[in-house]
């Protein structure tokens, strides 16, 4: 390791180009301007390199900066992390899957795809839930180990990313008692007539479903919309509406919220992927899931 490379100065560089400016930075660490200003040119000066420089009033990185920032993200990642994993190894054997989860997906869905490692031994399981998009940017600079989501991550050579389809499941109509009659006469044309419940467009399965209701020339009573799978299945069961969700969760939907199922769209598929990044050494769980999923359906 070179003696004159300081990962203060870095440090330092790292906070500037996050915040867009050397002032930012010195508010946001409560330092000089001046303090900041030299501990960056230190830096540069350490490299060989420029890694900043003046646009009109603006400072934005150069290409030796936009290389400098990306393996810092990785860097301080790593050392945020750092104090937890010490933890971990000092109180015994742990096996740490870390996992972001699309909201999109719902819970009893994901419990299901993650059984085939739930009986490792000393597992120690984080589900990180949030949006489709940063979760990504959370599997790029290595916070996460793996991401689960109802699509495939789009083509980005930056990210180096590989998606694995785990399984599928059909989708079928869910009515509350009140509305189940109505609902499954006629189906699939009883949704112009009945109130309907949809996921939100940030589901990739209500990119099918609108795709479907169009080629059957349907245009449903919407009565709502849900980003929470859990949200929506809750709203149906007060009688607001009948709901699409996968044949593979058509039981609990019965047992925990009275909903009969009315009718079934088999053309219409929720996908269920798993997203890692290609550029680390393959989890060993990760690789335990790929091969019990093999693109399967998803069973009840």
């Amino acid at each position: 390791m070179s003696q004159s490379f300081n990962y203060r100065h870095l440090f330092y560089f790292w906070v500037v180009a996050k915040e867009g400016g050397i002032a930012r930075a010195a508010e946001r660490l409560d330092m000089a301007v001046q303090t900041i200003s030299a501990q960056v040119r230190e830096l540069e000066k350490s490299l060989g390199v420029s890694l900043l420089r003046t646009e009109g009033r603006n400072l934005v990185l150069t290409d030796a900066g936009v290389a400098a920032l990306h393996e810092a993200d990785h860097i301080f990642a790593l050392g945020e992390l750092l104090p937890m994993r010490v933890r971990e190894a000092a109180s015994g054997p742990t096996m740490r899957l870390n996992l972001g989860i699309s909201d999109g997906i719902a819970k009893l869905a994901v419990h299901r795809l993650l059984t085939p490692v739930l009986d490792e031994p000393h597992l120690r399981l984080l589900c990180h839930e949030g949006e489709f998009q940063p979760l990504l940017g959370e599997l790029a600079l290595h916070k996460l180990d793996a991401v689960l989501a109802d699509r495939a991550a789009p083509p980005n050579p930056a990210l180096r990313t590989t998606s694995q389809l785990l399984g599928t499941s059909a989708i079928a109509w869910y009515a509350p008692p009140l509305w189940a009659e109505a609902a499954a006469h006629n189906f699939p044309h009883s949704l112009t007539v009945v109130p309907v419940l949809l996921p939100t467009d940030h589901a990739a399965m209500r990119a099918r479903i609108d795709h479907w209701l169009e080629r059957e020339r349907i245009r449903p009573h919407i009565a709502g919309e849900f980003e929470d799978s859990a949200l929506l299945s809750t709203f149906a069961a007060t009688g607001m509406g009948v709901m699409p969700a996968p044949v593979s969760l058509g039981e609990h939907l019965a047992q925990t919220h009275g909903l009969v199922q009315v009718g079934t769209t088999p053309d219409v598929q929720e996908q269920f992927h798993l997203i890692y990044s290609a550029r680390k050494v393959m989890h060993p769980l990760l690789t335990r899931l790929l091969e019990v999923g093999h693109g399967g359906t998803l069973l009840n």
